[in-house]
């Protein structure tokens, strides 16, 4: 009987897991976790409540068919919940546990088979009748099809950062580990000005009342806000984005917006962004090559701080640090970071081009989300790339792959039965690190897959790079 395997134990492997025991395929899903919480990966692994959703409650989900609502479940455990609340997001990993468990003791029940695997994998080897993924620990598991739902890679480090500064403890790559702290820095800084900053920036300004904090980027944007409540939508949404489907470029597209902003004052200019967000996939693939690294040169971060927005409690927070003087931020770019701690991190700033050094204590890399597959130290991911089976996007946005998940090998073909979710397919999708994106994906990906499975699949080898 055919297996499938899916590796990545955050919430796009708990979607797609979910979703395959709804199927009724007959095939063996393997869950690949690693050693982390099942479903809560980076993004719903904390446990502090001032970690808040970006999205609304009502939006927020881990099945397009769910078996409980997100408002729901949170309202069991507090009182007062609206679904236009901006929720911690601690509540929703609790969330994505207690819905994995509602599908295992539904299959279960069904006599659905699975097994769920609290180790890395290793490897994936072709075989003729699929594949072999080697387990940590000896195992092999054989499964038809693999999914990867790897989630974020491991940050690397700037090139612009020495060694002596890397090996100080001093330079922190993950921003999550800032409460693991025991000594407060006398001045934090923050290298990016993203979401993922405004987190930092609010845990050391509760953590650490006292030390000073400074965020340096490029452009020095925070994300804007959502409005306290929904936004009226755009009743011309639909002839907008034809329009913009029919552009060719995005200095089309972003004359397209501004004209529709013009002559619609009375509506909140983020409406105009959400109303694009069913077809933000179909936009990014209609640009060419060089259209898309122009895109990524000189438009990215307004599109990350426009679309990517901040609660409003998060941002009040950050204005606060602000005006108190607490919270310094600067438009520039990190030339060098070096010292044995305190460390030394020169900037040259975007207005002036003065260079100038800032000294710090604790210097912190909030740089984003890291999609560059053919740099990671990944393990898993550097084997497939070292053996064929997949190949980078050449923009370092994850993997080549489909819309529908399946990956390109290095001869440029299909690779049959490979296949991704999540972020790895940014190079192809853009938007689709997102909960709604990665749950719809995830429903369609399982009704192929057992689709597959119930009419018996192709031998795999053949195809191989």
């Amino acid at each position: 009987m055919a297996d499938i395997a899916i590796i990545g134990g955050g919430a796009a492997g708990a979607a797609l897991f979910g979703a395959l025991l709804k199927q009724d395929s007959g095939a063996t899903v393997h869950w690949i976790t690693g050693a982390s919480t099942q479903g809560r990966g980076v993004a719903y692994a904390t446990r502090e409540d001032h970690h808040l959703l970006n999205v609304r409650a009502a939006g927020m989900g881990l099945y397009v068919d769910q078996d409980e609502d997100f408002v729901q479940h949170a309202t069991r455990q507090r009182i007062g919940i609206r679904a236009t609340d901006f929720l911690p997001r601690r509540l929703f990993g609790d969330f994505i546990e207690a819905q994995v468990r509602t599908r295992i003791a539904a299959a279960e029940a069904l006599g659905r088979p699975f097994a769920l695997h609290a180790v890395e994998a290793l490897r994936i080897d072709p075989q003729i009748d699929g594949y072999d993924v080697r387990l940590d620990g000896g195992r092999t598991l054989h499964a038809d099809a693999v999914i990867l739902a790897v989630g974020a890679l491991s940050p690397r480090p700037l090139r612009t950062v020495s060694s002596d500064a890397l090996a100080s403890g001093a330079y922190e790559l993950n921003p999550w580990k800032l409460p693991q702290r025991s000594r407060a820095p006398r001045r934090m800084i923050v290298i990016g000005t993203g979401l993922t900053t405004v987190d930092t920036l609010i845990s050391a300004s509760t953590h650490w009342p006292d030390a000073e904090l400074v965020a340096v980027s490029r452009h020095g944007l925070i994300p804007f806000v959502h409005p306290a409540l929904p936004a009226q939508p755009y009743p011309q949404q639909d002839q907008l984005n034809a329009q913009l489907l029919a552009c060719n470029g995005t200095a089309g597209m972003l004359r397209a917006i501004r004209q529709a902003m013009r002559e619609s004052p009375h509506i909140d200019w983020r409406s105009f962004i959400d109303g694009m967000r069913p077809i933000n996939a179909k936009l990014w693939q209609g640009l060419t090559l060089a259209q898309r690294r122009q895109f990524l040169q000189h438009a990215r971060w307004i599109w990350e701080a426009s679309r990517h927005r901040t609660s409003p409690a998060s941002a009040e927070i950050i204005q606060q640090l602000r005006d108190e003087g607490r919270l310094q931020i600067h438009a520039a770019r990190v030339l060098g970071v070096d010292g044995h701690g305190p460390l030394d991190v020169t900037v040259r700033a975007r207005a002036s081009q003065v260079m100038s050094t800032l000294q710090a204590d604790l210097v912190v890399q909030a740089t984003g989300l890291d999609t560059a597959v053919a740099f990671t130290e990944h393990t898993l991911l550097s084997q497939l790339i070292e053996d064929g089976l997949a190949v980078a996007d050449p923009l370092q946005l994850g993997v080549a792959g489909h819309a529908d998940g399946r990956l390109i090998n290095a001869r440029g073909d299909v690779q049959p039965g490979l296949y991704a979710i999540g972020s790895l397919l940014r190079g192809n999708l853009w938007e689709c690190t997102a909960m709604p994106e990665i749950r719809a994906m995830a429903h369609a990906l399982a009704a192929n897959l057992a689709a597959r499975h119930a009419a018996g699949a192709a031998p795999v080898a053949a195809a191989t790079a």
